[in-house]
């Protein structure tokens, strides 16, 4: 075996932790943060604000179901993390699994 092709394999087991790229750490993170700002919105309106939404502080519901969505996401992520599917774990060992 040579040393390029040496390598190209250690390079290719060390890029496979990349690859797992979770979307839900990004859909968490960002309604978890806009959650924040919309209730932060929320508890500064004033009364015409509400007024206008028949008396429901809209806003801050909003921001706190978004926020208690993006804990979900995160939580799911954290509880339930992505793994390296065995086809993959094999062939970065050498191993073939036919």
């Amino acid at each position: 075996m040579s040393e390029l092709q040496r390598e190209v394999e250690e390079l290719e087991r060390k890029s496979a932790s990349s690859r797992l790229f979770d979307i839900r750490l990004l859909i968490g993170g960002l309604f978890a943060l806009y959650g924040v700002i919309v209730g932060i919105v929320g508890l500064t309106d004033g009364q015409a604000e509400i007024d206008k939404a028949q008396g429901i502080n809209i806003n801050l519901w909003t921001g706190v179901g978004m926020l208690v969505l993006g804990v979900v996401f995160l939580l799911w992520a954290k509880l339930n993390p992505q793994k390296v599917p065995a086809a993959e774990a094999s062939e970065q060992d050498g191993t073939s699994t036919e």
